[in-house]
């Protein structure tokens, strides 16, 4: 069956039998479905294979700081790693004053963790009594359903020419995105559902001009995670873009367009920094918020790049900087070749700010490829190096699903799965 599901067999002959058959039975064929039915069917997909993996390496996890020994699928995907942090912050808020050591230094805190997704959960809890581990999962896992279904029409949408190049393309992305190694924390109680799902609201309302409503968007995505500073990048663009079509006589810019292309640069200036600052009126200490993220730092000053350097040079010596040029090397090329440009603006300048900006933010490590979800433009960027033949382009994606759900069963048994220290428990 063809990769491209959203293409159509011809219709049969008015009248005929075959016409008959196809309406007593219009959902048989998936490449008749709807298109964001196809998402969401691709997506679930993707999840059920994700369960099963988890599943397994689950009967395999040792008591640990936060679950038995072979936890449930609920305690596995609900209560793992940073989900505690999460479900504290659900549960009880956020600290009045940071916490300190003996040596005066801020401790980890929930204050590194943005409320949205934890205070909807906490919100789902009151409403129907159930628990964390059992909301925050499913509330990520319907929070990526919708996710799936608006980056299909965001690569509809927004890179018509790269859709014209390669038929089928919006829901190719939706494969790989739902397919990416790390695409597993999509079902886990963590933000990067609410997150994908936010920035892809966000672009698309952007591509359609709802600069009121793209605000919105771009504001809740500032108390979800520390990413909306590269949408501003986005906005940037775009107002340029479209200031020089109506120069050209090609696109008019009307006053409510300027002002609402305005208030939309300002929300996201406003919401990049939002949070820091609550912290720091909160706590009161104006620079709380970056003292928490140091303490999680294997060099506690935040200097913008410098962790890429000391990390690599952890990690591989010598060859440190041409491991980073190679790293940097490729994502370039991603962002050069023909296919990327065949993206729209919008989605072209995040797939290019939003890793900018992570080399600035982060120390990397384990999370790095967790944060690189965000970058979902670039699973079109994938899918569209191959064109034609038709054969070829299928095998080119059937290889690439293939691989990433390889290295998603590494992730989840090598990353996600905790082995304890010795000892443990006491």
């Amino acid at each position: 069956m063809s990769t491209d599901l959203t293409a159509q067999r011809p219709d049969s002959l008015a009248g005929g039998p075959d016409d008959a058959g196809a309406a007593r039975r219009p959902t048989a064929d998936p490449r008749r479905w709807p298109g964001w039915a196809q998402a969401l069917g691709v997506y679930l997909a993707a999840r059920a294979f994700s369960t099963v993996v988890l599943l397994i390496v689950a009967r395999t996890q040792e008591a640990n700081y936060w679950t038995p020994a072979s936890p449930s699928y609920l305690q596995f995907t609900g209560l793992m790693w940073d989900a505690g942090w999460y479900q504290q912050i659900a549960e009880t808020g956020y600290p009045a004053e940071l916490p300190r050591g003996e040596d005066g230094l801020v401790q980890q805190n929930p204050w590194a963790f943005f409320p949205l997704f934890p205070y909807l959960v906490r919100a789902l809890m009151r409403l129907t009594g159930g628990d964390w581990p059992t909301i925050a999962p499913l509330l990520a896992l319907a929070l990526g359903a919708g996710a799936a279904v608006v980056i299909r029409r965001l690569v509809e949408r927004g890179a018509p020419r790269a859709v014209a190049a390669r038929p089928g393309l919006p829901l190719a992305t939706v494969t790989l995105v739902s397919v990416f190694p790390t695409a597993v924390v999509m079902q886990l109680a963590y933000t990067e559902s609410l997150a994908v799902l936010l920035v892809a609201t966000s672009l698309l309302l952007v591509v359609e001009r709802r600069y009121a409503w793209a605000a919105l968007a771009v504001l809740a995505l500032g108390f979800t995670r520390a990413v909306a500073l590269p949408m501003a990048a986005v906005v940037v663009v775009h107002a340029l873009v479209r200031w020089r079509q109506s120069r050209r006589g090609e696109d008019r810019l009307t006053a409510r367009d300027l002002v609402g292309l305005g208030g939309l640069g300002v929300t996201a200036a406003v919401s990049g920094v939002a949070w820091p600052l609550i912290c720091g009126w909160a706590t009161g200490e104006p620079d709380g918020y970056l003292l928490t993220q140091g303490s999680w730092r294997g060099v506690r000053e935040i200097v913008p790049f410098e962790p890429w350097g000391y990390v690599s040079r952890f990690w591989f010596g010598e060859a440190a900087p041409w491991v980073l040029l190679g790293g940097f090397g490729l994502l370039a090329a991603c962002l050069l070749v023909p296919a990327a440009w065949r993206l729209g603006n919008e989605l072209h300048v995040w797939s290019a700010a939003y890793p900018l900006y992570l080399a600035a933010a982060i120390e990397p490590g384990s999370s790095l490829a967790r944060f690189l979800l965000l970058a979902f433009p670039l699973g079109a960027v994938t899918a569209g190096v191959v064109r034609r033949p038709a054969l070829a382009r299928r095998a080119w994606l059937v290889a690439v699903v293939v691989l990433m759900l390889v290295l998603q069963v590494v992730w989840v048994a090598q990353m996600w799965r905790l082995t304890p220290p010795s000892g443990w428990p006491p």
